[in-house]
């Protein structure tokens, strides 16, 4: 097989699967200068993986020392479409032997015969896909199993037993040219060569846990002190990676050489799988509670911490701008594992709220405006920041504050400062209804009553209701949390409704607030006066279901103090972590019940709403 850079250089490298692993490899090849495609048929995976590349892309070159001019990433939902023309199709599917064998037997039909077919599988032999292909075909498919780039740039490829020979060291070529590190295994081998060594690390790692010798913390303690190049245990990183998964690729080697799966396999399956213990990747944890290999700037990292770390959407209020403050506001992205923020929006009228959907691929935030001028707006945009649209326009909402989504993804609430109101409406705008009024905001009086402005908002699908926060004077001591049903009472309206509830009182100044639905539990934020004010606070709403006197009024646990006027929160289910942002430019991560403070972000901004999505 005749192969030459001017054969492929003006041909897209295409991807197959977008899930951690895929975007990340994408994201390699882009950085290294190839145009990319990546299909997937999920729609919300397409859209992921483009945002996670977006905001990573740049990153790439400083841990690779490759610099060269970015190439585009596209996303495709057919396959045909992601494959058209490519000089090389790398497959990041489910690790399902039959899936894979249909997979090559489709690229034979869709691709160039002079396209290079490779397997990302970390326990399948290519060999074992061949079952649909034409000899010819055999020729062109191999293993490239990638680690887990950029942290992780080792690449090891793999004939299938009839792979054209002269492909290896042009491909290694190639893979060296973008900043992966190849090697090339000498001949066909389950598990390559690396997860041969780790398969059997695994394998003893859980024995020791099944017989009860030892704990995970201890394990790992014993690996980081003995390998300290390492900055996390053989648990912990299997973990990141998913005990589904080890337990996967455990059970094909126990297939293929007769081993006992009673200590590795079975304990996983009997004391985790099936609880939906799956490790960082599920909010149950695994080997370790959930969150554990979530990582802040401050702590160690090894290649496979903050896998599963959020992006983080932060509002800054643009305050500190000498130029224009009222019109240099900002929405910020991140990470949970701290790092670079980028600006993807800019020029706004003090944003304070901010929501984000995957699925619609978009981006939801209010603009305050000048309080007493009427001019506060809802805006959204692409999770590029692109194609920034109106959604409730100037006039029709006072001051916005907070904003949510409805744990359907079909509608907006949000909170109208002095306009006294709570509102709601669709994603693009339509049906905009007020579901609270706490009086006239064109009387002056009332609209100068701070304890009937309305800041924080969410949903309790579970309840059917809606939460939000009356904040009072600042520092005043007469903030309040009520809520309503979500459905309006029959022959009501948002000035006579008579479902209103307030639920707590003489609080120092709430913002923000958030419902758990896993934990019925009621999170939010108070930047009021020490020491009750400045904190992150929780109650549990069975509390606030019971009948209420003077006498016996729930009270709040103060979560975490000694914050700098707090307001954005945003709860990470996944990890089981909360993130606050306040006007002192922080990001803090705190576990759920309130232990390990954490700071993501020290910046010099003034932060309002928080949210995040996973990508």
């Amino acid at each position: 097989m005749n192969l030459s850079f001017s054969d492929i250089q003006d041909r897209p490298v295409a991807i197959l699967g977008g899930g951690v692993l895929g975007r990340r490899i994408a994201c390699m090849w882009a950085a290294g200068g190839w145009n990319v495609n990546i299909r997937d048929p999920s729609a919300e995976q397409r859209t992921a993986a483009l945002h996670y590349v977006e905001n990573n892309i740049n990153e790439y070159p400083n841990i690779t020392g490759i610099k060269k001019r970015a190439g585009t990433v596209q996303a495709f939902e057919k396959l045909e479409d992601a494959v058209r023309n490519a000089w090389t199709v790398i497959e990041a599917v489910p690790e399902k032997l039959q899936l894979k064998i249909n997979t090559f037997a489709e690229l034979e039909e869709t691709t160039r015969l002079d396209c290079l077919l490779c397997s990302n599988s970390s326990s399948y032999k290519s060999s074992e896909m061949l079952e649909k292909v034409k000899p010819e075909t055999c020729r062109r498919i191999f293993n490239t199993h990638y680690m887990m780039p950029p942290q992780s740039r080792v690449v090891e490829l793999m004939t299938d037993g009839q792979t054209y020979p002269e492909i290896f060291p042009f491909y290694v070529e190639r893979l060296k040219e973008v900043g992966f590190l190849p090697i090339v295994a000498r001949k066909e081998s389950t598990g390559f060569v690396f997860n041969r060594l780790w398969a059997a690390i695994k394998r003893e790692c859980l024995t020791i846990l099944s017989e009860g010798v030892s704990s995970p913390e201890e394990l790992d303690a014993v690996w980081v002190e003995m390998y300290s190049g390492n900055k996390m245990g053989p648990c912990e990183m299997m973990d990141a990676v998913g005990l589904d998964t080890v337990a996967f690729i455990e059970e094909h080697y126990i297939q293929e050489r007769g081993i006992s799966g009673v200590s590795t396999v079975d304990y996983l399956k009997r004391d985790f799988l099936n609880k939906g213990k799956l490790g960082a990747k599920t909010s149950e944890g695994g080997l370790y509670p959930p969150g554990r290999t979530t990582k802040t700037p401050s702590e160690a990292q090894g290649d496979h911490n903050n896998l599963h770390a959020p992006t983080l959407y932060v509002l800054d209020l643009g305050l500190n701008s000498p130029q224009d403050p009222i019109h240099s506001g900002r929405i910020l992205v991140g990470s949970g594992a701290g790092g670079a923020l980028r600006t993807i929006v800019s020029n706004q009228s003090l944003p304070d709220g901010i929501d984000v959907s995957i699925k619609s691929g978009r981006i939801y935030w209010t603009n305050m405006g000048i309080p007493n001028a009427n001019d506060g707006e809802i805006l959204s945009c692409k999770l590029d920041g692109s194609d920034i649209r109106t959604v409730i326009p100037k006039g029709s909402v006072h001051t916005p504050k907070q904003l949510t989504l409805d744990p359907a993804g079909t509608k907006l609430y949000f909170c109208d400062r002095e306009g006294l109101r709570v509102m709601r409406c669709n994603l693009d705008g339509s049906e905009h209804e007020t579901l609270v009024q706490n009086g006239d905001w064109h009387n002056l009086t009332a609209t100068q009553d701070q304890s009937k402005w309305c800041v924080g908002i969410t949903v309790s699908q579970n309840e059917k209701k809606f939460y939000w926060t009356q904040k009072g004077t600042s520092k005043g001591g007469i903030g309040r949390i009520f809520r309503a049903n979500i459905d309006m009472p029959v022959s009501k309206d948002a000035s006579t409704r008579d479902d209103i509830e307030m639920v707590l009182d003489h609080l120092p100044e709430p913002i923000d607030l958030e419902v758990d639905p896993d934990t019925d539990t009621l999170y939010w934020t108070d930047r009021g006066d020490p020491p009750f004010g400045n904190t992150l606070n929780k109650i549990e709403l069975a509390k606030l279901r019971q009948p209420i006197s003077a006498s016996n009024k729930p009270k709040p646990q103060i979560l975490a103090r000694n914050l700098h006027e707090a307001i954005g929160l945003k709860l990470d289910h996944k990890n089981k972590h909360i993130y606050i942002t306040d006007l002192a430019g922080m990001v803090y991560r705190i576990n759920t019940d309130g232990t390990d403070k954490k700071k993501v972000y020290d910046t010099e901004f003034i932060f309002s709403g928080i949210n995040l999505s996973y990508v």
